[in-house]
């Protein structure tokens, strides 16, 4: 699968550094926009010369071909490009096509589940993922809180997929939009880890027939890694409270990660039960 991956990798860094350049305005780089430009962005000789790269190696690299660009070439079309710290993490993923470069493959769920066991005694949720989003194991509160994860079918027993397809989710997040396209963003910075693998490849076709959202999101390529972040969310009976959302990788089991549900201070919207 090594040199499947890279191939899809090569591609899907050539077609994020091509979305990126066209969202570059020629001026705030400063360069002359005359009537007859008719390039969206920048020109490719345009990010190459900024970056200080040959047009023609440039062009190769945009087109998927099988060259090795060094951290410092990455780090240079990062500038020119002007990505963000997360963006610029992700081409560098992309980057990395030598077999044994990524992680290992997700193990076996078996840790993750005890350790819920054991860390979700508490009233706030919690539930583990893995990279392709499922949702392995939760506590109590997490079902009250989300859904009951256990009464979905195990296809479905995926956080995109409820986030993405399940009308319950848009009544219990009130920022359904903005936690919704986090986990997207998240999605696509684990990509290039599994861009060779099935069951990422189905999942992502899944996703993109089923919400026209995830389509539109996927197609933007937003990227970005775990970070504390908040969350609200209304359940019935509960009330509606503020978490900050806290990832926690797992070290013994690669590919998954807790999540960690903290009540933000003052959480509680006003008018909440007790």
């Amino acid at each position: 699968m090594g040199g499947e991956t890279g191939h899809d990798n090569r591609r899907e860094l050539a077609r994020f550094l091509r979305d990126r350049r066209a969202r570059v305005a020629p001026e705030d780089m400063g360069l002359p926009v005359g009537p007859h430009r008719r390039t969206k962005g920048l020109r490719r000789e345009e990010v190459a010369v900024l970056a200080g790269l040959s047009p023609t190696w440039y062009t190769y690299l945009e087109q998927g071909r099988d060259i090795n660009p060094s951290p410092q070439v990455l780090d240079s079309l990062a500038r020119v490009l002007g990505l963000s710290e997360d963006e610029r993490r992700y081409v560098h993923r992309l980057a990395r096509t030598r077999p044994g470069a990524v992680d290992e493959p997700v193990m076996g769920d078996d840790l993750v589940v005890r350790l819920v066991e054991a860390a979700g005694q508490g009233p706030w949720p919690l539930y583990a993922g893995n990279r392709y989003g499922d949702v392995v194991a939760w506590n109590r509160a997490a079902a009250e809180w989300y859904t009951d994860f256990g009464r979905l079918p195990d296809a479905r027993r995926n956080m995109l997929w409820w986030l993405l397809t399940e009308p319950e989710a848009r009544r219990r997040l009130p920022g359904w939009a903005d936690d919704a396209l986090d986990v997207v963003a998240r999605l696509r910075t684990a990509y290039p880890l599994l861009a060779g693998d099935a069951r990422m490849s189905a999942l992502v076709a899944g996703l993109r027939e089923a919400s026209p959202e995830f389509r539109r999101w996927w197609g933007e390529r937003h990227v970005h890694g775990p970070r504390l972040r908040p969350r609200t969310i209304t359940a019935p009976g509960l009330g509606t409270r503020t978490f900050r959302l806290a990832l926690v990788d797992v070290v013994d089991s690669p590919g998954h990660s807790l999540v960690f549900h903290l009540p933000a201070p003052d959480g509680r919207e006003p008018g909440s039960p007790d």
